[in-house]
């Protein structure tokens, strides 16, 4: 460091000397300390902790404005109310008007409520499910042989008649799997063999996609159908197979055409649509029965649209099931409100109700091949059987156990003669019981994970495909 001054030998001699050292006081070892700034540890903050404390400070803001935008509306509309007048007068300016007294100014009455109204009102609407663009796609070698047959088709060169009846032939255990499909990802939701002849199997998953199998045969993929944005909830064959219809988480229910993957209708719901039923009646072939999450049964005509031709409320939780009975002239349900209803056909009123303090949810119900009896899944860990007659009623004695539920749905099924109930558990097991005796015949493990999804051929003596979370479906034999 250098310092300008004049000395003193030559005052006219201007020049530039270092400047003498200056003792600058050698500081404490404190004083030190106390000079350096403490380092501060700093937490790692992430983005959302950040916006989390961003919403927090802004929301409440946000808050208190509008609780006192609120106040002030508020009280300004109370000025300019009128008074409410005198009890005792019947007419003149003082006439008693009591809460129904108006303002002093209409117009800005108007203007104040209504901006009192959007400032209050803060609606949160859903986030509405796209609805994406129905698509099918072929797998099959060829979509018609050389006669022009598609796979409607019933095969004639098997070794077991597709077209006749089961009638009373054997049927027997299966012992082995004999192919195993690709199922879905994620899971299977239900499966489903065409009708009358079985030649054809349908699936629903998980991954939002139905696809149809060939049960005979190659036993290929043939035809995929995408429309729904969320996991698919059921499926349901009309009586000839022609169409079917699909219900999902997206509130969607909608119509397909087996032979050509074309989606002909769409039946939008306010509610998670949990199971969809046809009618296999054949006056009533067109009608079809949707089982909501709010406790509603919604009926429809696929010939008019989605003009909704009745609807049954009075279950006070979301339907689990829905089966036809007594010639599908009445229809059963059950709920998560822990009751199975019995309702007429078109009537909005239950002529049976079961219900009680030893009565769990029933999620699944199953028609026996006769068409007298109804096999129920309760989560109890037990199986109950109504009688589907004239004379509707739940029998106490005949109940199969063995089985665990662990709270999931499991469909039963029944074996095309009618001598053997069979069902999966959430352990993979599979259970075959003697439909008479309730004893237990047998039992294998089939996959490693919930076994929910067993559907029976309709002709075969011992074909059974299963599928449930694992996805994959495997046919036995």
């Amino acid at each position: 460091m250098s310092l300008v001054y004049y000395s003193s030998d030559e005052e006219s001699d201007l020049r530039i000397v270092p400047a003498p050292p200056v003792n600058v006081p050698q500081q404490s070892s404190d004083l030190v300390k106390q000079s350096i700034p403490t380092p501060q540890v700093v937490k790692d903050v992430t983005y959302s902790d950040i916006a989390f404390a961003n919403h927090l400070r802004h929301g409440d803001q946000v808050e208190n404005d509008l609780a006192n935008s609120t106040k002030r509306k508020s009280k300004q509309l109370k000025r300019a109310r009128k008074r409410k007048g005198d009890v005792t007068s019947l007419a003149g300016e003082n006439v008693y008007q009591g809460p129904w007294a108006g303002y002093s100014d209409t117009s800005s009455d108007s203007d104040d409520a209504t901006e009192l109204n959007d400032t209050v009102q803060v609606t949160h609407e859903p986030d509405a499910t796209p609805i994406l663009t129905e698509e099918t796609v072929f797998y099959g070698k060829e979509q018609v042989d050389y006669q022009g047959r598609t796979y409607m088709h019933v095969p004639r060169d098997l070794d077991v008649d597709l077209t006749t009846d089961y009638g009373d032939r054997p049927w027997y255990l299966p012992k082995k799997k004999i192919h195993t499909y690709e199922g879905h990802r994620g899971g299977t939701s239900v499966l489903q063999f065409f009708p009358v002849s079985g030649h054809l199997l349908l699936s629903a998953g998980r991954d939002a996609n139905i696809v149809l199998w060939d049960a005979h045969h190659e036993r290929e993929k043939l035809r995929s159908f995408k429309g729904h944005s969320l996991a698919v909830r059921d499926v349901s064959f009309n009586a000839t197979g022609t169409h079917f219809m699909s219900c999902a988480f997206d509130k969607q229910v909608k119509l397909w055409d087996t032979e050509t993957g074309a989606c002909i209708a769409r039946f939008p719901q306010k509610k998670v649509a949990n199971v969809v039923r046809f009618n296999s009646d054949s006056p009533l072939a067109t009608h079809f029965l949707v089982g909501c999450a709010d406790g509603k049964i919604m009926h429809y005509d696929s010939r008019v649209g989605d003009e909704i031709v009745q609807i049954y409320d009075h279950h006070l939780a979301g339907i689990n099931d829905i089966c036809f009975v007594d010639n599908n002239r009445r229809f059963m349900s059950s709920s998560d409100d822990k009751t199975v209803r019995v309702w007429d056909w078109q009537v909005n009123a239950p002529i049976k109700l079961f219900s009680g303090p030893d009565i769990h949810s029933m999620p699944s119900l199953t028609l026996h091949p006769s068409g007298k009896y109804v096999a129920a899944e309760t989560l109890n860990d037990t199986i109950s059987v109504f009688s589907a007659t004239d004379r509707i009623s739940m029998s106490r004695k005949r109940v199969f156990k063995g089985f665990t539920s662990s709270g999931r749905k499991l469909k039963p099924a029944f074996s095309p003669n009618g001598e053997v109930l069979i069902l999966g558990d959430a352990k993979g097991n599979v259970y075959f019981w003697n439909w008479k005796s309730t004893a237990l015949l047998s039992k294998f493990r089939a996959h490693s994970q919930v076994a929910s999804c067993i559907a029976v051929h309709p002709h075969e003596t011992s074909k059974v495909a299963i599928s449930g979370d694992q996805g994959e479906i495997s046919y036995w034999d």
